[in-house]
């Protein structure tokens, strides 16, 4: 019985247990009519009753761009709205496959946006908890025979009654490797999501091809996903609109220069290596407020007010190597912000762990 059954289930039997005993008459009772059958749900009552309306406005709110994820998510609502309300109604119903994947190139909310399905999920009643729990290969398979199995049931059994969120999913299928104990991870997932569908919701998350690839090599998630949400990069006004409201919420503002000076650095980042989107922004004006606060200390001009404290110059943006470096073969073994690396592929922190 699936949470949602529960909660019908619940409410009937209070409303049974209000009802008098028959021949008996009692004086709160004695003048109540019994409530009539709901023959009717109004789906945009619900709507507000259940919070729905609340989420989807966060999610405008928080997330700028994303046009063809919200709707999906909006299309998404309103499916389990009307599956709620058959429900309620006594209508022939079956809990709908709510396992989703989730595509796209890093730094593009695809995290965010899996915490407010949980919540949205929870509202609905659809899970019992609403949290998420985030989640790679390394939380999930084990290094030794024997280690796999519990691994991964342990972190089912935290995710249980809400989402878990699987990213870069696809490393978790390593053919290559013959003693690779990722298969076992692998059948555990798919046994659960199958049984225990009405308990928890599993969101697979990468790099589109990469997705591609793996669902090739591994129907059984493919058979168990229903909604497959891509996400779309952030064009250069989108990515700058997302660093303003980042500066914004930390109490910063640009110059004038600096505003156009933004607008060239992300221009020249796109087009270099390890571009993550609004994570990359994020880095790079970490990075700007360094040079700001090394600025504002070798200055030494006495006493700063808040203006001064919160102003990001141009030459606190200008000063990153994004506009020394140039695209080219060799471009991918120097990092745009940090130089050239020792050996091995680069570090940027910005991978698609989180997205």
């Amino acid at each position: 019985m699936s949470y949602l059954d529960q909660l019908n289930k619940g409410v009937k039997s209070d409303e049974a247990a209000a009802k008098p005993t028959p021949g008996i008459a009692t004086p709160e009772h004695a003048a109540t009519a019994p409530e009539p059958p709901v023959t009717s749900v109004d789906l945009k009552r619900e709507y507000e009753d259940a919070g729905v309306r609340d989420v989807l406005e966060d999610l405008d709110r928080e997330l700028i761009g994303l046009k063809p994820v919200k709707k999906r998510i909006r299309e998404t609502a309103a499916l389990l709205l009307v599956e709620r309300a058959r429900r309620r109604l006594g209508l022939a119903h079956e809990t709908p496959t709510l396992h989703m994947s989730f595509t796209g190139n890093p730094g593009t909310g695809k995290t965010t946006v899996a915490l407010k399905m949980a919540n949205l999920l929870h509202r609905l009643g659809y899970i019992r908890k609403g949290h998420l729990v985030s989640v790679t290969r390394d939380d999930l398979v084990g290094q030794y025979i024997g280690h796999t199995a519990p691994k991964t049931k342990d972190i089912l059994k935290k995710a249980m009654g809400g989402v878990l969120f699987i990213d870069e999913a696809y490393y978790l299928y390593r053919p290559e490797n013959e003693r690779d104990y990722g298969q076992e991870a692998i059948e555990i997932l798919l046994q659960v999501m199958e049984n225990q569908r009405d308990d928890l919701v599993v969101i697979l998350a990468g790099y589109a091809d990469r997705m591609d690839k793996f669902f090739e090599s591994n129907p059984g998630f493919r058979s168990r996903i229903a909604h497959h949400i891509d996400f779309p990069d952030y064009s250069d006004g989108e990515l700058h609109q997302i660093a303003v409201g980042m500066l914004e919420r930390q109490n910063y503002h640009l110059t004038d220069e600096a505003v156009s000076i933004l607008a060239s650095y992300i221009e020249h980042r796109r087009a270099q290596p390890h571009f993550a989107n609004a994570r990359s922004i994020r880095n790079a004006l970490d990075r700007a407020r360094l040079r700001q606060a090394n600025r504002l200390f070798e200055a030494d001009t006495g006493p700063l007010d808040a203006a001064a404290l919160s102003e990001i110059a141009a030459e606190d943006i200008a000063a990153s190597r994004v506009f020394l470096q140039k695209p080219g073969r060799n471009a991918e073994h120097v990092h745009p912000e940090t130089g050239p690396l020792d050996s091995g592929p680069p570090n940027t922190g910005e991978e698609e762990r989180h997205p």
